[in-house]
């Protein structure tokens, strides 16, 4: 195999100890590059310099592919902006607020509302968060509580929807390395298939209404609901909530649920129809319709919104149209880490990073424990840095190669690398998400990490043991087992709880 043995590994390590030490993607990722390519050019610095500027970066901008990935990150953007700018995610919340007069609906109404916001991540703590406190304070349901629903609706929603920014920055990840192995798979199609193989993040968004439903609390988050209920007390005394009070009114200026229902239904109607003339779902959409198909659906539905905006008079045209190139600003970020991660899976391909592991693994590892190994490691990464698009970047280019090559399920492979991105961002207090949905939630940061941990690492060892079995059968049924031991430990652990109370 033509690899530059042990060297070939240097690229991905840095970039995952600068992500690590930096806590900054780009700034780890552009280090890696430049360092691989440092290497491949015998250690010239300035012969690095332009060689990684004309033949790794460049390049990346001037494929017609990369292209038109990243005019639809620009798109989704200036769609999300208007969406989240336009109140209607907050309207659509408050007039449903007089249905939860239970504990459980009060829950189960801010998991539903954070599926509702999927189209951001970022968005739905600071849309859901604010809405429900109030909500949740009535209910007598702690802080920390909200703060775990409204994170667990936030990346692990977004991450299961292949048509929103999360889905296409990782399909042009996926893109990358199939025109690398030949395969002439779609990069939709298989993300698609990689769903029920995402086994973290179906468990975390599933596990919300276990909870609440069964009233299965436990760990430090039953002792903050105990609070709650015996004393009214909403935080314990030595804690520091977080707190943004122009969040909440940024979103409750006189705007309307329509605004959020009518602009999804636009864009799922002219996506689908868009679709369906390329003979979805019996035939395979083309890469390139299917991008077009969907930058399409999302300039409707912004146009749509800034309709609404102004019949409704939320918002002036001019401004509507600030914030629509706002939000195509704040995707630059993602653009360039996107750039980047393209540039670092060259640069890893090269030099024969994969084909390395893949000859030191071969023969003493068997293929089926791959999946799980990917998971552990996808999760440590994630966790220390404290990004799931980072962790993507990095373990993909490497994930998949090794996949095919040691014949592992290349589904459960993907599904391994994006389930351990999650679970390291779901948990990580360096998180944007984490502390975000402490934020939102008006809860105190440690407060809201020490309690959602346990909930994270009983999903995180279902999601383990699923890939054990899903490396061995590659079965999408493998996910009930996932959900049925989630259920099963959480009575256990439930009932232990009531009697260390009760004692």
């Amino acid at each position: 195999m033509d690899h530059m043995g042990i060297l070939s590994l240097i690229p991905p390590v840095v970039a995952v100890v600068l992500a690590i030490i930096s806590k900054n993607v780009i700034i780890a990722l552009f280090s890696g590059v430049f360092i691989g390519v440092l290497l491949i050019v015998g250690g010239n610095p300035l012969t690095a310099t332009t060689s990684t500027i004309g033949e790794y970066l460049f390049p990346q901008l001037t494929d017609g592919y990369n292209a038109a990935v990243l005019v639809l990150l620009f798109f989704i953007g200036g769609f999300v902006a208007l969406m989240e700018k336009s109140g209607g995610g907050a309207a659509l919340a408050t007039s449903s607020a007089k249905l939860f007069t239970t504990r459980a609906r009060a829950q189960l109404g801010a998991w539903f509302g954070g599926i509702i916001i999927f189209f951001s991540d970022l968005g739905t703590p600071l849309i859901v968060g604010p809405v429900f406190e109030k909500v949740f304070d009535k209910a007598k349901i702690s802080r920390e509580k909200l703060a775990w629903i409204i994170d667990s609706t936030s990346s692990p929603v977004a991450v299961l929807i292949p048509f929103i920014g999360w889905g296409v920055y990782i399909m042009g990840l996926i893109r990358a390395e199939f025109d690398k192995l030949n395969i002439t798979d779609s990069e939709f199609s298989t993300l698609v298939a990689v769903i029920p193989f995402q086994f973290y993040a179906i468990l975390a968004v599933l596990l919300v209404p276990v909870i609440a439903l069964t009233k299965l609390d436990f760990g430090p988050m039953a002792k903050a609901e105990r609070r709650v209920r015996e004393t009214g007390q909403l935080y314990w005394p030595e804690s520091k909530p977080l707190r943004k009070p122009e969040v909440t009114e940024e979103y409750t200026t006189g705007s309307r649920a329509i605004l959020v229902w009518l602009p999804l239904l636009v864009l799922f109607v002219t996506l689908f129809s868009l679709l369906v003339s390329y003979g979805f779902p019996f035939e395979p959409v083309p890469g390139g319709d299917f991008r077009v198909s969907l930058s399409t659906a999302y300039l409707f539905a912004a146009i749509t919104i800034v309709l609404l905006m102004l019949i409704f008079k939320v918002k002036k045209f001019g401004e509507s149209v600030d914030i629509y190139t706002m939000g195509m600003q704040k995707m630059v970020y993602v653009a360039t880490t996107l750039v980047l991660a393209w540039a670092l899976g060259q640069v890893i391909g090269e030099m024969g990073t994969a084909n390395y592991i893949v000859e030191v693994m071969k023969g003493n590892i068997p293929a089926f424990i791959i999946p799980a190994i990917l998971f552990v490691v996808g999760a440590i990464m994630a966790i220390a840095s404290g990004t799931s698009w980072g962790t993507f970047a990095i373990m993909l280019p490497i994930a998949i190669p090794m996949a095919v090559a040691l014949d592992a399920h290349l589904l459960v492979c993907i599904g391994a690398v994006l389930s351990g991105g999650i679970f390291g961002d779901h948990c990580s207090p360096i998180s944007d998400t984490t502390i975000l949905s402490s934020t939102g939630a008006g809860a105190d940061h440690i407060d809201h990490v020490k309690t959602q941990f346990p909930y994270a690492l009983l999903n995180a060892v279902a999601a383990f043991i699923g890939f054990i079995v899903a490396g061995i059968t590659g079965s999408v049924y493998t996910i009930f087992l996932s959900v049925a031991i989630i259920i099963v430990v959480a009575l256990i652990l439930s009932k232990r709880q009531g009697k260390s109370i009760t004692s």
